[in-house]
């Protein structure tokens, strides 16, 4: 069976920080600094690092996902007195206003959506490391969608910014933000980045790896 063509067997080399498409010819390596014709940057056939990388970002997200939901998100303060709120327990004060749908849309897009973003994630790397060969597109499916719902994530904090804006009435009531807020802004940009610094290209490899070995085997030298 004929191997699909790609890319990189064509001699060309895609740009990471413009996007654009360079013929580098077939016999082309990484340690020649090749550069990208439009913006300078040095190409790369996949992303450096990548498994690296995306591992080192995926565990500090971890981390800061305890204090993002244990510690206070916001403190709203009537007429001197005021407690603090937890994404869960905003949550939990939603429901018991009657707000379902804007407490599950908060904890879906604040408390759900982060963790199973880090999950798809791990087993991503997980796959790739095992040299996994199960579903390569569903996997690569996979991968575009969590980087496309990773900036939903901050919805909650949209929210706070729009309840600062409209409730900040003097002495009578103001919002002030906790650091559980920027724990969980930090959350959703650090998984951003992770997103980013994965290569899905690598799931393709152990496919073209393969398709090597068995045309070695077919036509030996």
């Amino acid at each position: 069976m004929n191997r699909p063509q790609t890319a990189a067997r064509a001699g060309f080399w895609l740009c990471h920080g413009c996007h654009q498409l360079n013929r580098v010819g077939i016999h082309a390596h990484e340690s020649e600094r090749v550069r990208c014709a439009r913006c300078g940057a040095t190409l790369h056939r996949r992303k450096p690092n990548s498994i690296v990388r995306t591992w080192a970002l995926v565990m500090a997200a971890f981390i800061l996902y305890i204090p993002a939901n244990a510690l206070p998100i916001m403190t709203i303060v009537s007429l001197g007195a005021g407690e603090p709120d937890t994404i869960l327990s905003g949550v939990i004060t939603l429901i018991a206003a009657g707000m379902w749908p804007l407490a599950l849309l908060v904890f879906f897009a604040s408390i759900v959506v982060p963790m199973l973003k880090l999950f798809v994630l791990i087993y991503l790397l997980l796959s790739v490391q095992f040299k996994s060969r199960w579903r390569p597109r569903d996997r690569t499916a996979l991968y575009r969608l969590t980087e496309a719902v990773g900036r939903w994530s901050m919805l909650d904090i949209f929210v706070i910014a729009i309840l600062v804006a409209l409730v900040k009435f003097g002495s009578i009531a103001t919002i002030e933000t906790g650091a559980g807020a920027s724990a969980f802004a930090s959350v959703v940009v650090i998984t951003m980045f992770a997103a980013m610094s994965f290569d899905p290209r690598l799931i393709w490899d152990v496919i073209e790896s393969d398709h090597e070995r068995e045309r070695s085997t077919r036509n030996p030298s």
